[in-house]
Order: structure tokens, then C-alpha cells, then sequence
């Protein structure tokens, strides 16, 4: 999905470790002029945000969008739900799969992209137990100690 034309502005970099990604979805946002200002500026966050849907439509929640500083008294609520812009078949199916047991939807990454358009990649997600976090960590370590071998090998020839 990702192309060379797209300019990544804020990433969930705890998505992957603490929830399964199953499917993944690209949505538009309904956005003020000073959000995409500051948005220009980098001051996102997409940290302990989540997507909702509600009467048939998808928000984002607590997504942090800095106050814009030249907008003034025209700026915008910090965590105000923004609503994300998909096709009704989509959010169909979506509204069947958040039913089911354990399943949300979380923001993985804001962008541009080609066009110019902030773009959120919306990841339909099974949260992970705690004995998966650890044997994740338990992979990761592992797989850097064979790279450092790895490396210290090579060095030797």
C-alpha cells in the first residue's frame, strides 16, 4: 500500500506489539484548517487513539492534534473525535467484524499522500495477552543476539 509519494507524519509504533494486525484500511479525515496546519508541522499523535463507530459512521478518538499557535481564537479542540471518510461497504463490514469478540480498529499511520490529502491507515486488531507481549520480546531479543553473532562472524573472516 505504501507508494514513494506518500509522506508518513505520525506512526502507532505500539500497534504491532500490543495488538494483532488482521486487516488493514485506508480512510480519509474530516479535518479543520488549523488541524491540518499544525498537521503540516508534524505535532500529531496517534498514541492510545482508537477508531469507533457510531450511528453508522467512523470516528477517531483521542487523537492529538497540537493547537495551531497563529490560528488564535480559531483553533481547535486538541482530542476532539475527527470523523474518517469510508465507503458504506466498508463500514459494513467493519461494523460486522467489531462485534465480534475482541476485535477494534486502531490507527497504524498518518499520511499524505500523492494528491496531497491526509490519509489515516485504520488496522482492524485483536489485542494481544500479555504472554504474547513477553514471548515477543523473547523473539525480538533472540534475533538480535544472532544478528550480533552474526555480525561478529563475519568481522572474523
Amino acid at each position: 500500500m505504501s507508494t514513494q509519494a506518500e509522506k508518513i507524519i505520525a506512526t502507532n509504533k505500539k500497534a504491532s506489539f500490543n495488538y494483532e494486525i488482521l486487516d488493514t484500511f485506508e480512510a480519509g479525515i474530516s479535518l479543520l484548517g488549523s488541524e491540518v496546519k499544525s498537521i503540516r508541522e508534524g505535532k500529531v499523535s496517534l498514541k492510545e487513539s482508537y477508531a469507533e463507530i457510531k450511528d453508522g459512521e467512523v470516528f477517531l478518538i483521542n487523537c492529538h492534534i497540537a493547537p495551531y499557535n497563529p490560528a488564535h481564537y480559531l483553533n481547535h479542540e486538541p482530542k476532539r473525535p475527527r470523523k474518517l471518510l469510508l465507503h458504506k461497504q466498508e463500514i459494513k463490514k467493519l461494523m460486522g467484524r467489531v462485534k465480534e469478540k475482541g476485535l477494534t480498529l486502531i490507527p497504524m499511520k498518518m499520511y499524505f499522500n500523492k494528491r496531497g490529502l491526509v490519509k489515516i491507515e485504520l488496522a482492524l486488531a485483536k489485542g494481544k495477552k500479555t504472554y504474547q507481549k513477553r514471548e515477543a520480546l523473547r523473539e525480538r531479543d533472540r534475533r538480535r543476539e544472532m544478528e550480533a553473532e552474526l555480525k561478529k562472524f563475519k568481522r572474523g573472516l
